[in-house]
């Protein structure tokens, strides 16, 4: 099976469901506060059906930026990610902006990590404000969805929102193991720290077990945008998006750390 074949089976066993949530949104608005939203949509819902093996639907309602807040979309095995943007792991999946374009009015990208019928979702946009008292790309918008399909058997629980700080703690010298994109066989890394993934001053955490730590404004050449979401007490998954001193991503990585067995 080629790449292409692979990243749409891993679309269809990832997101096929019935997708229910609040919507949490950090707007910029001279500032950005990412502590308190600035919008909550209480009944945003993404239904994400497959008719056969090679064509669905998505139908999206409840959705910030679309008109009336709703659209519709036809999927197709043919047609999937032709335009590069997608990416996919048996567990996780989204799509990213592949480069800082100056053409473009924004940067941007969705990071899901489900865990059974669970979706957790994270959404983060930079826009260009070339007149600002301060140029450049800034953060302007983060989104935040505790997903639960409709269709699962058995609800799953709340997760608590911890502080950054307590997280991180919390997942210090779990082991874990690591894949990148195009998919690689799945090898040891080395154990967590919050050094490694607290990179940015802008390190935060949201609903469902999401955390980020990303540049509130972008810098000229290469960055990373780390992208985490402890699934369970004991698992947590961390996407890293690794962009060159062309800005261009050049690596997604996903890293699996579980909690560590405590000898007896």
């Amino acid at each position: 099976m080629d790449q292409q074949q692979r990243q749409w089976e891993l679309n269809r066993l990832n997101f096929e469901g019935r997708w229910q949530g609040r919507s949490h949104w950090y707007l910029r608005s001279g500032a950005l506060d990412w502590r308190s939203p600035s919008r909550v949509i209480d009944d945003t819902c993404y239904d994400i059906q497959f008719s056969d093996r090679d064509h669905g639907s998505w139908d999206g309602r409840g959705l910030l930026f679309a008109p009336e807040g709703r659209r519709r979309l036809a999927l197709s095995r043919t047609g999937y990610n032709s335009g590069g943007n997608c990416w996919q792991f048996s567990g996780a999946g989204g799509q990213s902006s592949r480069q800082v374009d100056p053409t473009t009015e924004r940067f941007g990208h969705e990071v899901n990590v489900f865990a059974g019928r669970a979706r957790s979702m994270l959404v983060l946009l930079w826009g260009q404000h070339p007149s600002a008292e301060r140029s450049g790309w800034s953060l302007d918008a983060i989104g935040a969805v505790g997903f639960r399909c409709a269709h699962a058997t058995q609800l799953d629980l709340a997760r608590p929102q911890q502080s950054p700080e307590d997280l991180l703690k919390d997942l210090e010298g779990w082991s874990g193991e690591r894949e990148c994109y195009p998919h690689e066989q799945l090898t040891p890394c080395e154990p967590f720290t919050a050094e490694q993934f607290a990179i940015h001053p802008l390190t935060a955490t949201f609903v469902d077990g999401l955390i980020c730590s990303v540049p509130e404004w972008l810098p000229e050449g290469a960055f990373r945008l780390h992208i985490g979401c402890r699934t369970s007490a004991d698992a947590f998954q961390q996407i890293n998006l690794v962009f060159n001193a062309h800005q261009q991503l050049e690596l997604c990585e996903r890293q699996l750390y579980r909690r560590s067995q405590i000898q007896p």
